[in-house]
């Protein structure tokens, strides 16, 4: 069986996953789609709206066969090190090829931008670097940095969040030799970051809004989502009584702030230049979340990486342990969180070639990455109730989702 791969965060599941999953298949012929998502927090640092088990159950229902977890130190992470963990967990589990959305869908656009990197990869490094000393944001010095190297073309235009993964996974294919093919598929509609619903297909961000300026589900969402999205939506909202976002863990992230010294705030993945000071400082000042954010963010200090400090913050993610994902040359294990009769079919054959260990669930926590997720679990469902809170988290210990 040929599996094709997908790196997604499902945030929730929308009709332009749905795309994706039914192009993956054409362009693939792949037997089995395989999606790696991003767990509790994601990428941009924010808790996920409806916990992972949830959005496992609606990718499963919208054509995913396998759904396995990536790794919190990857997942809360910058576009290289969130490609690294995505990528090789999709090669351990046997991936014949990964599928991203980009701007242009052509993959030729970003197999020729790597020949390009490689040949100037010292001056794009020396480039970032001058460009950081000058106090610009990393995804605004790296552009920058790309630019100088000749990455300029509307194709590869490295200012767009699809194509600066696509890029990612490119550079964490071919950097680590991995038998993998990547493909690419045009984006459709909506941009990665639009505020508004407009059709049909519609930004992840843009549902996320209207969700939580309507506290419930309208026509116009309902319009933009699988009816299993739907489903799942008001089941996690009945049984946890809310759908997450920052400022439900403002009161948290602030006793943090607030109890820790400036040394202990420092230890913490992502503080660094002395913004433990400034974080302290604000702290007497802020009533909420954004308006904290606010208030530490600068052109260095984006509103994204700053979502990334305070849920390292929150999950108490030291330094340390991040040195574990840094230095990997693989991740340590493959997590399963559900999968399809295709998908036991394919694991049943793949599982004997695997070379790390298939996790199930947290009930045998023996790997530091596996102490991190907990953690971060803990602090996912640390805002629910005591009885809610508790049965929430016994999904950790419970065996993969069946469909």
């Amino acid at each position: 069986m040929e599996a094709c791969g997908l790196i997604v965060e499902y945030n929730p599941f929308h009709n332009g996953h749905a795309y994706h999953i039914q192009e993956a298949k054409k362009v693939s012929n792949a037997d089995c789609i395989i999606a790696v998502m991003s767990g509790s927090f994601l990428q941009r640092g924010e808790p996920a709206i409806i916990d992972k088990f949830h959005r496992t159950k609606a990718a499963l229902s919208a054509g995913i066969d396998i759904v396995l977890e990536l790794p919190y130190p990857y997942a809360v992470q910058s576009s290289d090190m969130f490609a690294k963990g995505s990528v090789h967990t999709l090669n351990e589990i046997g991936v014949s090829s990964i599928c991203f959305g980009s701007e242009s869908g052509d993959i030729s656009h970003f197999t020729k931008g790597y020949v390009t990197y490689e040949e100037h990869k010292s001056t794009y490094k020396e480039t970032l670097k001058s460009n950081l000393n000058q106090g610009l944001s990393f995804p605004e010095a790296s552009r920058k940095a790309y630019e100088m190297i000749g990455l300029t073309t509307t194709e590869m235009d490295l200012s767009k969040p699809n194509n600066i993964l696509g890029f990612s996974y490119i550079k964490a294919i071919f950097d680590n030799n991995l038998t993998i093919d990547p493909l690419t598929i045009t984006r459709t509609q909506s941009g990665y970051h639009d505020q508004a619903i407009t059709g049909a297909i519609a930004s992840a961000t843009s549902i996320r809004n209207k969700l939580f300026i309507d506290k419930a589900i309208s026509t116009e969402i309902r319009d933009t989502l699988p009816s299993e999205t739907v489903n799942q939506l008001q089941l996690y909202k009945h049984e946890a009584t809310t759908w997450h976002k920052w400022e439900h863990y403002f009161h948290l992230v602030h006793y943090r702030v607030l109890t820790m010294s400036p040394n202990e705030l420092a230890g913490i993945h992502g503080v660094d230049e002395g913004l433990e000071y400034r974080i302290k400082r604000t702290a007497n000042d802020v009533t909420s979340f954004n308006e904290w954010v606010e208030k530490i963010k600068t052109k260095r200090y984006t509103w994204t990486r700053l979502q990334r400090i305070f849920a390292h913050i929150l999950t108490n993610t030291t330094k340390a342990d991040m040195e574990v994902a840094k230095n990997s040359s693989s991740v340590p294990y493959v997590r399963i969180l559900g999968m399809t009769e295709t998908g036991q079919t394919y694991l049943n054959k793949q599982k004997k070639n695997m070379k790390v260990p298939l996790v199930a669930n947290l009930s045998r926590n023996t790997d530091s990455m596996l102490s991190i997720e907990e953690k971060a679990s803990r602090a996912y469902y640390s805002i629910l109730p005591a009885k809610k809170k508790r049965a929430f988290h016994r999904q950790e210990l419970q065996p993969p989702i069946l469909k």
